[in-house]
C-alpha cells in the first residue's frame, strides 16, 4: 500500500462568519478522520448502480444525526439532505455519486473490495474504480462542517447523493435524469449546483476547472446486422453478417477523420462490442454492434449519427444484408457537461483561495461523460463541476492507471483537498462573494 500524502495547504479564511481562526483547510482537516473512515468503508463495500442500499442507509443515518431534513428513495436509492442556515443567502445543491463499477480490484489495500455481484447475467467483481467512494465520503464531511456552522451559515444547502451515475442496468432507469424526473428539486430550487470528481490524470493537490464544455456528451448506439445463415464451407449460399459488420466498423472510421471539422471541436466514435455467431464453421444470421459517440457540439453530434446510419445502411446493402439501428439507443445519453462561465470564474477564485493559485489549472476538454448536466435542468440552473487530483505527488499522473481501471488508486491526500475546495466554493457562493 502506498503511503498517503497529506498536503500542507495555505490557510485561507473562509467567508460566511465561520470564525476568524478557521480556514477551509483547517475545517477540512477537522473532519478528515471521519471522511477517511467513510471512504475506506465504502471502498470495501461497493455497490453497483441502482443497488446502493447499504451506502444510502449510511448516508441517510449520518445526515439525520447531523440535523438535516432527509429524503430517501429518490431514483431508487438516492438521498438528499437539506440544511437551512441561520443567515440569509442563496440556495446551493452539491452532488456526489455513490455507485461502483463491475470491475475486479487489483490494488493491494487492506480495505480492497472482495465484493462480487450479478451484472448483465454473470458474476462480476465490484470496485470503486472511479472514486465515487471518495465523493460520498467528502460530501458527508462537508455535511458535518455545514451542520457545525449552521447558525452562521448563509442560505440553504442541499446535499445530493446520487445513484447510478455509471448508468442504470439494462432495462432500468436511474441516475441524475431519474432524480430530476422524481422531483429532486421540486421543493428546493437551487441557485446553482456544484459537483466534483477525483481523477488520476492530476496529482494530489492540483484542482482543475474549465468554463464551458468540460466533458463531452455521450450517446450509445446499437446496430443489428441481418444476414443469412449458411455453413462456413459454402459462404456463397448465405449472406455473411460478420464480414458486413466488419466493413461497417472499418467504413465508420472515416466519419470523424474525414467528415467532421475537428478543428472546431473534438469528437469520438467508438465501437465497444461485436457479438455474432456460435460456432467456427457456421455463418450466423445476425451480428450485434454497440458503441459510443462523444461530442461537444450539437451539430457535430447529429452529423455523426446521420453519417453512421447512412454508412451502416449502404455497406449492408452492398453486401445484400440489412440493418436495424438505434442511433442513439436508450441505454446511455448524457448532455455536454457545461460549466456556466460566470459562475466558473467565481468558483475558480474560491478554489485558488482554498488550495493555492498555482495549484488550480484550466482542465483540458475531456471526452469522458457525466450525467451531472441533468441537474442544470436544461440550462435553467448554472452548474460548475471541477476535478481533484488523485495520483500521488511525484508520480507521473499521465501514466497512472485511469479511472475505471482495476488498478485505479486514490491517494487519500485528495480527500482534504476536495473538502477544502468545495467548502470554500460553497461558502463564497452562499454569501454572494
Amino acid at each position: 500500500m502506498r503511503r498517503n500524502l497529506l498536503l500542507a495547504l495555505p490557510l485561507i479564511i473562509v467567508s460566511a462568519g465561520v470564525g476568524a481562526a478557521e480556514s477551509s483547510t483547517e475545517l477540512a482537516q477537522s473532519v478528515l478522520p471521519d471522511v477517511t473512515k467513510w471512504r475506506r468503508d465504502f471502498h470495501e463495500h461497493p455497490e453497483l448502480s441502482n443497488r446502493e442500499t447499504r451506502t444510502a442507509k449510511i448516508v441517510a443515518d449520518e445526515l439525520k444525526k447531523l440535523g438535516y431534513s432527509v429524503q430517501t428513495g429518490i431514483a431508487h436509492t438516492g438521498v438528499t439532505g437539506v440544511l437551512k442556515g441561520g443567515k440569509p443567502g442563496r440556495k446551493l445543491a452539491i452532488r456526489a455519486d455513490m455507485d461502483a463499477l463491475p470491475v475486479t480490484e487489483q490494488v493491494d489495500l487492506p480495505f480492497a473490495s472482495k465484493v462480487k455481484a450479478q451484472y448483465a447475467g454473470r458474476e462480476v467483481g465490484v470496485m470503486h474504480a472511479c472514486g465515487h467512494d471518495s465523493h460520498t465520503a467528502m460530501l458527508l464531511g462537508l455535511a458535518e462542517i455545514f451542520a457545525k456552522m449552521k447558525k452562521d451559515l448563509p442560505g440553504e444547502i442541499m446535499l445530493v447523493f446520487q445513484p447510478a451515475e455509471e448508468g442504470a442496468p439494462p432495462g432500468e432507469e436511474g441516475g441524475a435524469s431519474l432524480m430530476v424526473k422524481d422531483g429532486v428539486f421540486k421543493d428546493f430550487k437551487p441557485d446553482a449546483v456544484f459537483g466534483m470528481h477525483v481523477v488520476s490524470s492530476l496529482n494530489v493537490g492540483t484542482v482543475g476547472v474549465r468554463p464551458g464544455g468540460a466533458m463531452a456528451s455521450s450517446d450509445a448506439f446499437h446496430i443489428t446486422v441481418h444476414g443469412k445463415q449458411t455453413h462456413g464451407a459454402v459462404p456463397w449460399a448465405g449472406i455473411d453478417p460478420i464480414v458486413t459488420a466488419s466493413e461497417i466498423i472499418t467504413a465508420a472510421q472515416t466519419i470523424v477523420s474525414r467528415q467532421l471539422d475537428i478543428s472546431k471541436n473534438p469528437a469520438v466514435l467508438t465501437f465497444g462490442t461485436f457479438h455474432g455467431g456460435t460456432r467456427f464453421n457456421i455463418v450466423p444470421d445476425t451480428v450485434e454492434l454497440t458503441g459510443t459517440i462523444r461530442t461537444f457540439d450539437e451539430g457535430m453530434r447529429k452529423q455523426i449519427m446521420d453519417s453512421l446510419r447512412r454508412t451502416a445502411e449502404h455497406v449492408a446493402a452492398a453486401n445484400g444484408a440489412t440493418i436495424d439501428a438505434q442511433i442513439p439507443s436508450s441505454e446511455s445519453t448524457n448532455p455536454v457537461n457545461y460549466n456556466d462561465p460566470a459562475s466558473t470564474a467565481r468558483v475558480r477564485e474560491s478554489l485558488e483561495k482554498a488550495v493555492g493559485k498555482d495549484k488550480v489549472i484550466e482542465s483540458p476538454r475531456w471526452t469522458a461523460s457525466e450525467d451531472f448536466p441533468y441537474f442544470a435542468l436544461g440550462g435553467k440552473v448554472p452548474t460548475v463541476y471541477f476535478f481533484v487530483g488523485a495520483t500521488p505527488t511525484g508520480q507521473d499522473a499521465a501514466a497512472a492507471p485511469s479511472n475505471h481501471s482495476p488498478k485505479f488508486f486514490l491517494d487519500e491526500g485528495a480527500l482534504p483537498v476536495g473538502v477544502s475546495a468545495m467548502l470554500q466554493a460553497s461558502l463564497d457562493f452562499l454569501s454572494g462573494t
